[in-house]
Order: structure tokens, then sequence, then C-alpha cells
């Protein structure tokens, strides 16, 4: 049986495309892993802060995507790894942005404190892995998100609308990119004489 000569034309064309779309979204990737290494990396030096409260908020900010990056890694979820990827780039990068068009002075004096960078990389994270993997990942995170964003502003780095507009753009950030995982999932099920493991998996 011969195939039409512009099915074919067709299918071929629908081949590069794909494997175009494969090639931009791993430099997508690229581009947000290269920008939250710079980001984290220009931010070293806050975790020597003053207060506790502070300093838990600063140490936070980083686990968060290490922990995110981990359980990508642990579940192979190579997909996810790039929907993080963009999530996280598109928050810092409209974070960043918007530092320097708004350029507002912080409560302690310093510079570009509207919008609240710690808190938009952190709630980018909380989002994406609820969206990702359910409440049961996400609601750790949104906490820990949470606290780093009061962190901000009980330490005078932040007022709160700098906060909730950080957290703002990483949700939104999340929330464009972020597919649900269609891969397995363990979990533990059990009552007062025994116990057992589960695999789910979502269709």
């Amino acid at each position: 049986m011969r195939i039409p000569a512009f099915v074919g034309a067709a299918v071929a064309k629908h081949a590069r495309l794909g494997t175009l779309g494969r090639s931009l979204k791993r430099r997508v990737a690229s581009v947000a892993l290269i920008c939250i290494i710079q980001v984290l990396w220009n931010n070293c030096g806050t975790v020597s802060a003053a207060t506790d409260i502070e300093t838990a908020g600063n140490v936070l900010v980083y686990v968060l995507p290490v922990v995110t990056a981990g359980l990508l890694a642990g579940q192979r979820d190579t997909e996810g790894a790039l929907q993080f990827g963009e999530s996280f780039g598109l928050a810092l990068s409209v974070t960043q942005l918007l530092k320097i068009t708004v350029d507002e002075t912080r409560p302690n004096g310093g510079p570009y404190s509207f919008p609240s960078g710690h808190t938009s990389a952190s709630f980018s994270c909380a989002e994406f892995l609820r969206r990702r993997y359910g409440w049961r990942a996400g609601l750790p995170a949104y906490l820990a998100a949470t606290f780093v964003g009061y962190s901000r502003v009980e330490s005078q780095n932040h007022y709160t609308h700098d906060v909730v507009a950080g957290a703002a753009i990483g949700i939104i950030s999340s929330s464009v990119f972020t597919t649900p995982y269609q891969g397995w999932q363990v979990g533990l099920s059990g009552d007062h004489g025994s116990l057992g493991v589960t695999l789910s998996r979502a269709w």
C-alpha cells in the first residue's frame, strides 16, 4: 500500500516540529537552571543573617529547590524537571525584572524591595510540588514557603505587599507550566494489625 506524498510530508513535518519542540524545551530548562544558580549564588551572603527567624528563612529558600530537585530525580521525572526549570526560571525572571523596574526601597533602607525574590522562589517550588505530586508533597512545601515570606517581613527585608506579590508570582509561574505527574507513586496503608505498601498511578 502506497502512502500519498502529502501524507508522508505531513508526518515528516510533524516529526521535525516535535524534535524542535523538545530541543526548545531543553534550551529553556538550561537557561532557567543558569538563572537559578546565578540567583542562589548572588544571595549566598544573606545566609549570615542576624536573627534565628531570618536565618531559618534564608536556609529554607535553598532547601525547597534542592528537595524539589531530589524528588524529581528520585521519580526519574524528566518531564517534571523541564516543567520545574521553566516555572522557576519564569518566577525569577519576572521577579528580577520588577525589582529593577520598580526599585522600591526596603524597610531596612536597601534597594529592590518589590517583589520578594525569596518568596517568589519558595512559592514557585511549593505550587510546583502541589500541582505535580498533590497536596501530600505540596502542603509541607507551602508551610515552608509561608515561613520564608514571614521571615522576610519579620527581618524588615520586605514589606507585606512585597511578600504577597512574590507569592503570587511564584504560584502563577508554576501554574502556567506544571501538569500532574502520571507515573507510579508509593504510599503506606494499614491498620492496627497490618502495614502495607500501596502503588497508585494517575491515568
